[in-house]
């Protein structure tokens, strides 16, 4: 549920690491200490329970698809905390921390509870919370495992804000210093995370809870106790600590409601730096304080406490922004430099969308197929650049695909256009997605569900796969009937339009005939605002004249056809949006009569260089392209050999000064030749949407697209993986 429409969780995490700052600040101190109190002490402690939540609401999301491994999770913070162990080890050792008589405890507590720097007590408390949260998960039911978590919180609330009230019971003080002995706060990951993590969870599994309005009221009214409720409490010097407060936990409710309610598409950019603010910052408050030394302008930098603020914060901003800009930059020269990849060209898709738009007749809406991670180009980001140029429809295979896309932020109308397990069916409803309905007695089985089911109906007129047969007039009616089916629309699916053969066309247009007898039927009962859809890619390109509500545009959208031979009506200019593209990775001279590869399949003529490129079968070339070619320097190479898992060779005996390292293109243009993927298919024996649909998952997509100046710019979007959490989320 990673990298997704949640702009404004993403814009808080930054508002979040300058409220940190501020807490190690005090920036209004020298103005007015009341002031201080209630923007650091109070105000200021959303941040670090937001953090959590944030980190809750995407872990249960993982955890409730099955798909979450806290092994990997506590690995990925563990070497963010071993990097920040070592950023402050310098200040460690000239702060004289790791002497004493008890150093190896004290170092112990620290690593394990405490952090071995004030702020990095997060990075344990996250380890430790999210192995307190997964525990209560897996041994309760969720309302008790919130039970259990509320009270390891109020447990931690009297050792922290109200520790006061608790030091004057004997009890308690004997309790409270047992667990002091191990730790110095009970601000840590098996008091204070739990809950918040919890907290996020309910946001996962429910994400729509109020309006903004009502968000907004509470919110204010809560943080209006929490104030009362701080002052309160400093007034009587009750706090050991103030981390914990009571109302703090309505308060963030309500502040992660708000935030919910802004959508918009996702800043990976500002996680990562309001990551990296949040570890650097005590670096830069040392800086600052350093530097005002040396220029003698502490009365300037540091005893003014905003100024101060200022320079900490704006030099913690502008080292992180550098940093990233670093990683960033990184990233984007090593785009090309890994053994194989695709190149994904988002001018090109937007190109073919907008020419296979134009004959679709008047009100006729595109739903672009995005299944088989859309057709090998990447369904989370192939999805929302047509949402960026107006596609709200999408279809998809699986309630699994359908889950990625709405997880990542894709609006309007998602269509399952398989079967999807009836005890599955709560997911499509929580999701959001459209489910397909494939005959008369699924019906019944969702409708048995109990809660209303978006669903289009799959009609059967002759393909003989999915669908209630359009002869079955009776069931299909019934259908209607269900009160808990919510019916947005019919379509059936044409299963010879790829074909001008006089038979296949008559076929088709009977196929056409009998949606249509279904659907005038149901408008003659009174059904008739039904979103209908017949075309699929080659049903656009060969019966552009069909109008419907939806055109369902899969291969045709990735520039494509299914076979090179493949005649159309329509005559449109589709650009081929991918290509394929491996290195060399060692060149060799053979004699006459060598063999290469498995099976000594290819026995060497004549004196040949040849060289191995980094790709094979499991990359989804297929084995059996033995006369296939590929494109070195803008010239056609000879595939030589039987192609391996990972590898296959080439003949590069006529092409001068070939090097390790340089780059060969499977499918694709270079110079003025071209490989196209219909032509690899046809050599496969196979059609194309077989060829891009079976493309490795470790083949790297790099997507490029055209600038002002009509050149290629190429920029990477990672993959994004809802089951994956990045360390952005955690910080």
């Amino acid at each position: 549920m990673k990298d997704k429409a949640y702009k404004g969780i993403d814009y808080f995490r930054f508002i979040a690491a300058i409220l940190v700052i501020a807490i190690h600040t005090f920036p209004l101190l020298s103005v007015n200490t009341g002031a201080d109190l209630i923007l650091t002490r109070i105000i200021g402690r959303v941040a670090v329970p937001f953090f959590f939540m944030t980190t809750g609401f995407f872990v249960f999301s993982s955890y409730d698809e099955g798909s979450f491994s806290y092994k990997n999770f506590s690995l990925k913070i563990a070497k963010l905390y071993s990097v920040s162990i070592l950023l402050y080890l310098p200040l460690n050792l000239y702060a004289g921390h790791f002497s004493g008589k008890y150093v190896g405890a004290s170092i112990l507590r620290n690593i394990f509870f405490n952090g071995t720097f004030y702020h990095l007590w997060y990075f344990p408390a996250i380890i430790i919370g999210a192995g307190v949260f997964l525990l209560l998960l897996k041994h309760c039911k969720i309302h008790t495992a919130i039970i259990v978590a509320l009270l390891l919180y109020l447990i931690g609330v009297f050792g922290d804000s109200y520790y006061g009230i608790a030091n004057e019971i004997p009890l308690l003080r004997s309790f409270y210093d047992i667990l002091f002995f191990f730790f110095d706060y009970t601000r840590n990951g098996l008091f204070f995370s739990p809950i918040y993590l919890f907290l996020g969870a309910l946001f996962s599994k429910t994400p729509q809870r109020h309006s903004f309005k009502t968000s907004m009221v509470g919110l204010l009214l809560s943080l209006s106790v929490l104030i009362v409720e701080g002052l309160l409490l400093h007034h009587f010097s009750a706090p050991r600590h103030d981390s914990m407060y009571i109302a703090l936990l309505p308060s963030m409710y309500f502040l992660f409601q708000m935030l919910l309610l802004w959508k918009g598409r996702s800043q990976k950019s500002l996680r990562r730096i309001a990551m990296l603010i949040y570890v650097i910052h005590p670096w830069c408050i040392v800086l600052i304080r350093g530097f005002a030394r040396l220029t003698k302008t502490e009365a300037f930098f540091v005893e003014n406490s905003i100024l101060h603020f200022i320079g900490v914060a704006f030099l913690s901003v502008f080292i992180s922004i550098i940093v990233n800009f670093i990683w960033n930059k990184e990233k984007k020269s090593s785009d090309q430099k890994g053994r194989a990849w695709l190149e994904i060209d988002l001018s090109n898709l937007k190109h073919n969308f907008l020419q296979l738009k134009e004959l679709l007749p008047k009100g006729c809406q595109v739903m672009a197929v995005v299944k088989a991670d859309a057709y090998g180009h990447g369904d989370l980001q192939i999805a929302y650049e047509l949402q960026k140029m107006g596609a709200n429809a999408f279809a998809v295979a699986s309630l699994e695909e359908g889950i990625r896309l709405r997880k990542s932020g894709i609006k309007g109308c998602i269509l399952i256009l398989g079967y999807t397990y009836p005890e599955e069916v709560g997911r499509v409803v929580k999701y959001d997605l459209t489910q397909t309905v494939v005959d008369y007695h699924y019906a019944t089985v969702l409708n048995q569900y109990g809660k209303k089911v978006r669903v289009h109906i799959k009609i059967d007129t002759g393909m003989n796969r999915l669908g209630e047969n359009f002869r079955h007039i009776d069931e299909i009616t019934k259908i209607f009937q269900l009160r808990n089916l919510a019916i947005e629309g019919a379509y059936t699916h044409l299963c010879v339009a790829d074909s001008q053969m006089k038979k296949d066309a008559v076929f088709t247009r009977q196929q056409v005939e009998n949606f249509y007898k279904v659907v005038d039927h149901l408008k003659g009962l009174g059904y008739s605002s039904l979103k209908l859809h017949i075309q699929s890619s080659y049903g656009v390109l060969n019966y552009p004249e069909i109008s419907c509500d939806y055109a369902r545009l899969g291969i045709a959208l990735y520039g494509l056809l299914s076979n090179e031979r493949d005649e159309t009506k329509a005559k449109v200019k589709l650009r081929p949006v991918l290509s394929i593209k491996a290195r060399i990775s060692i060149i060799k001279t053979l004699e006459a009569s060598e063999t290469i590869g498995y099976g000594r399949q290819f026995v060497v003529n004549a004196p040949m260089k040849i060289a191995t490129v980094t790709l094979g079968y499991a990359d989804g070339i297929p084995r059996n392209l033995t006369c296939g070619h590929v494109l070195l320097r803008g010239i056609k190479v000879p595939i030589i050999g039987r192609i391996c898992m990972d590898q296959l060779t080439i003949d590069v005996t006529n092409i001068p000064n070939v090097e390790q390292g340089d780059i060969i293109t499977i499918i694709g243009e270079e110079g003025k030749e071209k490989i196209t993927a219909e032509e690899v298919a046809g050599q496969a024996v196979t059609i194309t949407n077989e060829l891009v649909s079976r493309l490795g998952s470790r083949l790297e997509k790099i997507y490029v697209e055209k600038t002002s100046s009509n050149k290629l710019e190429h920029r990477r979007i990672e993959e994004k993986k809802p089951s994956i959490l990045h360390l952005e989320s955690y910080t």
